[in-house]
């Protein structure tokens, strides 16, 4: 695939199931990608171990909400092989000011050391990548990004693929049907990723996600 993508089409192929890719941090073709077999992390089903639960409850960091995206969509291209060239960059760079793709960051005395970045729609969340400057930064981003998820309302978070390190926090995968079943379920309603009094505190992102929807003053 050659052809110019803007921010609109990326929009609609999210809608549709697909996403882009790039073959590397230096190709600049990128192509469309439907997986016959989808990984998503179950909103009620993450797992967070108790190794976990003890980093999480350690404290000593901060989560902040789309202060550094285009920071954190660098850092997930910071490594030897990458799918995020020039042009993947711009395309999100671009949704982030549109106000559909947003970041979830991890900071420790004024670093950031982890991330995730991922496109919203509907009640939607296309989780796209990830990193991590410290031990279990991803884990634990991700476990405040699941809460943050529930409690915006969302229903759906899309993983595209199923890593061996998701598998162990609950991801899992569904075939194609089921998945497109669930994404336009997911776009026939409204989710928030920053919803009105939303902050958390540590012992409600490891609570049970039958226990609320964690918006706390606390």
């Amino acid at each position: 695939m050659d052809q110019v993508i803007t921010p609109e089409l990326l929009l609609r192929a999210y809608a549709a199931g697909v996403f882009p890719m790039a073959e590397s941090a230096t190709d600049p073709t990128l192509h469309w990608v439907d997986p016959r077999r989808r990984g998503i992390l179950p909103l009620d089903g993450f797992h967070i171990s108790r190794s976990l639960r003890r980093e999480i409850l350690r404290g000593g960091y901060d989560i902040r909400a789309n202060t550094a995206f285009e920071a954190v969509v660098a850092g997930c291209a910071d490594r030897d092989s990458t799918w995020i060239n020039d042009r993947i960059f711009a395309l999100y760079l671009a949704l982030h000011q549109r106000g559909f793709a947003h970041s979830l960051e991890m900071w420790e005395e004024g670093r950031l050391v982890g991330g995730v970045y991922g496109v919203a729609l509907g009640q939607a969340f296309f989780a796209e990548s990830m990193f991590s400057r410290r031990r279990s930064a991803s884990k634990i981003v991700l476990a405040w990004l699941m809460h943050r998820l529930r409690a915006g309302g969302f229903i759906l978070c899309d993983t595209q693929f199923l890593t061996p390190h998701l598998a162990t926090l609950g991801g899992i995968e569904i075939p194609r049907a089921a998945y497109q079943d669930r994404l336009q379920t997911a776009l026939q309603g409204q989710a928030e990723f920053a919803p009105p009094l939303y902050q958390p505190s540590c012992g409600a992102i490891i609570s049970s996600p039958s226990s609320g929807s964690g918006i706390s003053s606390i």
